[in-house]
């Protein structure tokens, strides 16, 4: 079983309906305890990165998140997902998030359209589980005007060009991030859930 973490930020029922088609049960909570039972968790999100830490502080979940990724169980976060993995955010500097990854999300530099939506290859840069089965260069669909800055090169797992090279998907021992939206990407999005729900 997989949950998928509710706070408010992003249309849940696309991610639960897209992991259910990949093959297992889904259970869509904001109790903390069903956080820290989780076997797997997805946390998604679109919107600004402020009101998402407010919205997990307000449910009490952020002690139970980095409780959960301390156990060494399979985490996912989904585009605002993955930056909560991060520090903080260039969009809202005075919020801090989950603070597992060292490094914080920065808006596309001036003279970029924003957001960056629609189709766009990744690079897969290391080979890992997640990657199983998806070609290098698949098409992922995209929708974000900010990005993600790691401090430690060696999390980057996937990168893709818009203008200039951004990091497009992280990992972290048992937790992942991508920018990309896997329940919006048809056949390989549904491939990389499934890859998760193998781990």
């Amino acid at each position: 079983m997989v949950t998928v973490v509710y706070y408010g930020a992003g249309n849940i029922r696309s991610v639960t309906k897209a992991v259910e088609a990949a093959g297992t049960r889904v259970r869509v909570s904001e109790n903390p305890k069903d956080i820290e039972k989780a076997d797997r968790i997805i946390l998604p999100g679109v919107g600004a990165f402020g009101k998402a830490v407010e919205a997990l502080r307000e449910r009490r979940l952020i002690d139970p998140l980095r409780s959960f990724i301390s156990q060494g169980k399979p985490f996912l976060g989904i585009c605002l997902g993955l930056h909560l993995l991060f520090f903080g955010s260039e969009e809202n500097p005075e919020a801090e998030g989950l603070c597992l990854l060292e490094g914080k999300a920065e808006r596309f530099p001036a003279g970029i359209k924003v957001p960056h939506l629609g189709w766009n290859q990744v690079n897969q840069v290391r080979d890992l589980p997640l990657w199983k089965s998806i070609p290098d260069q698949t098409y992922f669909y995209f929708a974000h005007s900010y990005v993600v800055k790691p401090e430690n090169g060696n999390l980057i797992a996937g990168t893709t060009d818009y203008a200039n090279n951004f990091v497009s998907a992280v990992a972290a021992e048992n937790y992942y991030g991508v920018q990309f939206h896997p329940e919006k990407s048809q056949k390989w999005g549904l491939k990389l859930l499934n890859n998760f729900i193998a781990l």
